[in-house]
């Protein structure tokens, strides 16, 4: 590649200014989709039900570690 190409690529990499930056985020958040208030409390329902299972699944699977290396080591936790 030569390297007046590469000069040109850096060229076009002009700092903006803040206000620039704050404009282009309006555009951006103007772009987004939000979700109706029903929507939102039923992903939030199936966010707090996946970590209640998740959590039960990890606590099962860690008391099950345990009763196994109690029983494998012969060993009590008091």
């Amino acid at each position: 590649m030569p390297k007046n190409v590469k000069n040109n690529t850096k060229n076009k990499k002009e700092k903006k200014s803040f206000m620039e930056y704050f404009r282009g985020v309006k555009l951006e958040l103007s772009k987004v989709v939000w979700p109706t208030r029903e929507e939102l409390g039923s992903f939030a329902a199936i966010v707090l039900i996946s970590c209640a299972a998740f959590t039960l699944l990890f606590w099962l699977v860690d008391t099950g570690f345990l009763a196994a290396l109690k029983a494998v080591l012969g060993i009590t936790l008091e």
